[in-house]
């Protein structure tokens, strides 16, 4: 009998990869998707089309994760034998403008997850996942950073998902559920969304190529990060939830590069001068800043059998050939003309 999951946030960038590796693996996947007045299934779109002739594995849901009893009536309904916490408003800087907005839906969501799963647990075993980041590491009080690094946040996102990282495991501990954390560094992918970093820069450069555009404008760019593939780390988040014990994990690279540094790829693969286009704009510094990000991901290797198999170089290139492709496609959208 086929296993089933709940992927709360199964929109977005990591929802859509682990909605992939699931339906993959014979699984019935259930999605929780905020109502809204306009579609935002496209990251999706695609799996829903690919299974639907086949008897779709692939159910959506209209919730909240602030909707706390409506969440549960759901999760005992479905009775899922995963569930996995990718919801969130993600943001960084954005979490700087709206922190009782991002405390909701990250840390208070995060609870309404696990108290949901707590009921669960009492008819059957569930097992739960909680998307944790590099973020809480904030200011790090060491390199590199690994599963027993204390937590230093530098933004409310930060201090949002700590307060979820350790609710998490007080559920783990308090009420013998399968909860694990899952601390993932910056990971990144062609579906990553326009306003983050990397794609803000393969997303323009794509453009500037195209003669589309001919300025980008960043913040901070001698901010070091850990980067890796989401589609790699979604396959982690699986196996922290296959392992025999629930335990917290770090996912990340071992490498990291600054801003300006993943600028310098993209620009050099459509044979750019980054220095030609970039500006700072002091617009997009955050008040709070983290230097520096490097993720010690041993544990996950020795314990789950998990290493990022994709470099920085093949993520540039996959993420600049992609958006390259999509400016192309804007530009002749531009000058063709119906006859």
């Amino acid at each position: 009998m086929s296993k089933s999951a709940l992927i709360t946030g199964i929109t977005g960038q990591d929802g859509s990869y682990l909605a992939e590796l699931l339906l993959e693996k014979n699984y019935q996947v259930h999605g929780l998707v905020r109502r809204s007045s306009t579609f935002s299934t496209e990251r999706i779109d695609h799996i829903y089309r690919d299974v639907h002739d086949q008897g779709s594995h692939l159910h959506l849901h209209y919730g909240d994760l602030t909707d706390g009893q409506a969440l549960t009536n759901l999760v005992l309904k479905l009775e899922p034998d995963e569930i996995y916490n990718l919801g969130a408003q993600s943001h960084v800087r954005v979490s700087y403008d709206q922190p009782v907005y991002t405390l909701q839906t990250v840390g208070v969501g995060a609870l309404n997850v696990l108290e949901a799963a707590k009921l669960l647990n009492q008819q059957k075993p569930v097992r739960v996942y909680q998307a944790s980041s590099s973020e809480m590491y904030g200011k790090v009080l060491e390199t590199p950073q690994n599963e027993t690094t204390p937590f230093n946040p530098q933004s409310p996102y930060a201090c949002a998902k700590a307060y979820a990282f350790f609710q998490t495991v007080n559920y783990r501990r308090g009420y013998d559920l399968f909860a694990s954390n899952g601390i993932l560094f910056n990971h990144e992918s062609e579906r990553r969304g326009e306003t983050f970093v990397t794609r803000k820069i393969t997303r323009a450069a794509g453009r500037i190529k195209a003669g589309l555009q001919d300025k980008l404008y960043l913040g901070n760019m001698d901010a070091k990060r850990d980067w890796g593939y989401a589609k790699d780390y979604v396959e982690g988040m699986w196996r922290m939830l296959q392992h025999d014990e629930p335990e917290d994990f770090v996912l990340a690279t071992g490498r990291t590069e600054s801003v300006r540094d993943f600028c310098r790829l993209v620009f050099e693969q459509l044979g750019l001068n980054y220095e030609d286009h970039v500006e700072i704009d002091p617009r997009y510094f955050r008040p709070a800043e983290v230097d520096l990000l490097l993720g010690d991901a041993s544990k996950a290797k020795e314990k789950l059998g998990w290493v990022a198999t994709t470099d920085l170089e093949e993520l540039a290139r996959i993420m600049t050939q992609h958006d390259y492709d999509l400016a192309q496609r804007e530009a002749h959208a531009k000058t063709f003309v119906p006859g």
